[in-house]
């Protein structure tokens, strides 16, 4: 370990952080915060859609009506894809407000703000050995080479991956060169996400910077896998402390929420090229600041260097638009449920129409000759805050590239993290998700495999401008078969949970 001083924090700390902006009666509402975000989008290009949000009467329940229609905007008017999300972040980012000492201020304003930092940093230098080829753990077994290459191709054959998927695995396999990352540095907030690259890229010799919440306990598990592998990877100190594992993990750790301007600062400060993987997950409201805290991180960090790639991990649980041949994949399944048609229509009837109801409808003329199906993959146990902090994701994406800023915002799939299991009903569902040809991953395969796709995006050559803005989220993507599905995610789910629990 190797310490260097980067700037000590001041004797009185932190208070409040990203925080909603109070309303008349006082409380801080993410719910009004996201109306506005969404209706600010769609009225880049419907002030009718706009309207439709503002007067929503049941938000918690009704959002996803809303936020189909984003995504149909988005198809048909390619062009206003950029405007759109640019009209959502600045929505957001107007009203979000940081706290300090008693006093607020815009996010923005105190992003900009910061400069300088309020961390101490020390380098932990892995002795483990290098890979020479990508190994993806699945089912017991080891995968490489021309078994990941099967194995890939059965997922795509299965509804399961876009052939894209399988495509850029293939180029990983083929250049195990890249899997040498030491020629660039790559941040992780929130470096102990259960899904995150972060336990792969210990392996593959990348310089990392590590951010994560104070916590003796979950930096003495960081700083396991770091001291295991090969890479060099930084650490924010919020006080001096010796080589001692022990002593750093006391010490380690930034809060995304409340450190937010001074973790750009220290971020900005280190050599290029530059990748920022925004992974950090926290529950309800929570998950949407800090979302905006990482977002206002990678913005501050555009805004100071041009060597910077954001990267996203997609959930699946969203709204897409698919790619025609997915779309019609899903329904042929539709129409295809042979036997089984009576039975669900009949739970359809007796549920009010809630339950098996068609996820692909129809082949919808987008903007630049696209034809492509919309596939609706919220899940209603998720909630409307879960929704806007990943479609903040899709928006930040989108603006970055429009201002010929490459990214990495790939859709990975559904998998077993504690944060999903711990809620019953989704944990039972994605035991009884097999049934219903969703396959469900393990986090060990599922981060091995989100890795490989960074790499390739970090690696391969610039492709140029997508025949329409929304292309790039269709491509590579392992959506776990909900896109396929012939019912909505969320129609099918309460029947899924039934099996699962038996």
């Amino acid at each position: 370990m190797q310490l260097a001083p980067a700037g000590r924090p001041p004797a009185d700390g932190v208070a409040g952080g990203v925080a909603f902006p109070a309303g008349a009666d006082g409380r801080r509402s993410a719910s009004a915060t996201a109306r506005a975000a969404f209706a600010a989008a769609a009225g880049a290009v419907s002030p009718e859609a706009a309207a439709a949000v503002g007067a929503e009467p049941d938000w918690r329940h009704a959002y996803p009506a809303h936020v189909l229609r984003l995504v149909e905007l988005g198809l048909a008017h390619g062009g206003s894809c950029p405007a759109m999300a640019a009209a959502g972040l600045d929505a957001l980012h107007a009203r979000v407000e940081f706290l300090r000492e008693g006093r607020a201020a815009p996010l923005r304003e105190a992003m900009a703000d910061a400069v300088r930092t309020r961390f101490w940093s020390v380098t932990v230098a892995g002795s483990g050995a290098g890979v020479s080829r990508l190994e993806v753990p699945y089912r017991g077994s080891l995968l490489a080479g021309d078994g990941l290459r099967r194995q890939a191709s059965r997922w795509v054959e299965a509804g399961i991956a876009e052939p894209s998927f399988a495509e850029a695995i293939g180029e990983v396999i083929d250049h195990p060169e890249w899997l040498d990352l030491s020629d660039r540095h790559i941040a992780v907030l929130g470096a102990g996400a259960e899904l995150g690259p972060f336990s792969v890229l210990t392996r593959w010799r990348a310089n990392l910077a590590a951010v994560d919440l104070p916590d003796p306990a979950l930096w003495r598990r960081i700083l396991a896998l770091a001291e295991a592998g090969n890479a060099h990877v930084t650490i924010p100190l919020r006080e001096p402390a010796a080589g001692a594992t022990l002593e750093v993990a006391v010490q380690a750790g930034a809060n995304l929420l409340t450190d937010t301007p001074e973790i750009a600062a220290w971020l900005a400060d280190l050599p290029g090229p530059l990748c920022v993987g925004c992974h950090a997950y926290l529950d309800g409201e929570a998950h949407v600041r800090v979302a905006l805290a990482m977002d206002a991180i990678v913005e501050a960090l555009l805004q100071r260097r041009r060597d910077v790639v954001p990267a996203w991990l997609l959930t699946p649980t969203d709204v897409y638009a698919v790619p025609e041949p997915t779309a019609r994949i899903a329904m042929r399944r539709w129409g295809g449920r042979g036997g089984l048609r009576l039975a669900q229509e009949a739970l359809r009837a007796a549920s009010g129409g809630r339950l098996f109801v068609p996820n692909v409808t129809a082949i919808l003329d987008g903007s630049g000759g696209m034809q492509a199906g919309i596939a609706d993959g919220l899940v209603l146990q998720q909630g409307p805050n879960y929704a806007l902090a990943k479609r903040l994701q899709q928006w930040r994406a989108l603006a970055a590239r429009a201002q010929g800023i490459p990214v990495s915002a790939r859709v990975a799939p559904a998998t077993r993290t504690r944060s999903v299991v711990k809620n019953r009903a989704l944990a039972a569902a994605y035991r009884g998700a097999h049934h219903f040809g969703v396959e469900v991953f393990e986090p060990e395969t599922a981060n091995a495999l989100m890795a490989a796709l960074l790499v390739r995006d970090l690696r391969s050559a610039d492709p140029g401008p997508p025949a329409h803005p929304l292309q790039p989220f269709m491509d590579c993507a392992l959506h776990g078969g909900l896109w396929t599905l012939p019912w909505l995610p969320r129609s099918a789910l309460p029947v899924a949970a039934l099996l699962g629990l038996f």
